[in-house]
């Protein structure tokens, strides 16, 4: 699985990230069990990094140390991409659901 999608077929997605701890253990954790629902193919990279970072590995999520105020790019192919993205993003714009904004 490639976590470069190609940009012909890749739709992006980009959100500001508002978490007080940023992307750590439990938001990072919440994103990549998000990420694993879909069969696209989703990269993140947040916008001080050039690479884009496999979004269904934890280990490599969380090596990013997003800080908050940072914003974080989605890109995913796939059949259930524009899915996929609109999830990530709600998920990242709801502070990963527990509140710590």
């Amino acid at each position: 699985m490639s976590v470069q999608p190609t940009d012909q077929e890749a739709i992006e997605r980009s959100v500001l990230l508002t978490h007080k701890v940023g992307l750590h253990a439990r938001p990072s954790v919440k994103l990549t069990k998000l990420a694993k629902q879909y069969d696209a193919v989703i990269a993140i990279k947040p916008d001080d990094r050039e690479d884009w970072t496999d979004a269904k590995s934890i280990v490599k999520v969380m090596a990013l140390k997003a800080k908050q105020g940072v914003t974080l790019h989605f890109k995913a192919e796939g059949s259930d991409a524009e899915s996929a993205l609109d999830a990530m993003v709600g998920l990242v714009e709801r502070n990963f659901d527990d509140g710590g904004d």
